[in-house]
């Protein structure tokens, strides 16, 4: 058996599976009740495995009526590919890198060798150099790993 979070992330990921829109709305008091916890371990899931890297957009209304939106955005073509990639900020943190390469491989864009190696050069015990400098060399390199690794025709 996981973590509580890795429970969260499940029964949420599971909502999202059975929802035809790939989004559920949910409530954040509910959760907490549900899963025998604070809201703020509700918020912690939401803001490290449900993030913007991973393909998640959230919406949260606080208060009486309040409620969670969670979207997926899955990645459907060639254009998806390259606006992400365009859309890459000019620094990236270890965690935004790692989520982005996850979300990647999950959607089928990268292989598990590849997502494997692009995660080990861009630790950053690896790159060696501290942020911010460190974040913007993330930043390029997974941007060229992924311009190359996508190339059309490279892939056998």
């Amino acid at each position: 058996m996981g973590s509580l979070a890795d429970e969260i992330e499940r029964y949420i990921k599971e909502m999202l599976e059975k929802s035809r829109q790939r989004a559920v709305r949910l409530n954040r008091s509910q959760l907490a009740e549900m899963f025998d916890c604070v809201p703020s371990q509700i918020n912690y899931v939401l803001s490290t495995r449900f993030s913007t890297e991973r393909g998640y957009y959230v919406e949260s209304r606080r208060g009486g009526g309040g409620y969670l939106l969670i979207t997926r955005f899955p990645i459907s073509g060639n254009e998806d590919v390259l606006d992400l990639i365009n859309s890459i900020p000019k620094q990236v943190s270890q965690r935004e890198g790692r989520d982005l390469i996850q979300r990647l491989y999950e959607e089928g864009i990268l292989t598990k060798r590849e997502a494997l190696l692009m995660l080990a050069v861009t630790k950053r015990e690896t790159l060696i150099i501290p942020p911010p400098e460190g974040d913007i060399l993330r930043g390029y390199i997974i941007r060229a790993m992924l311009q190359t690794i996508l190339k059309e025709g490279f892939r056998s």
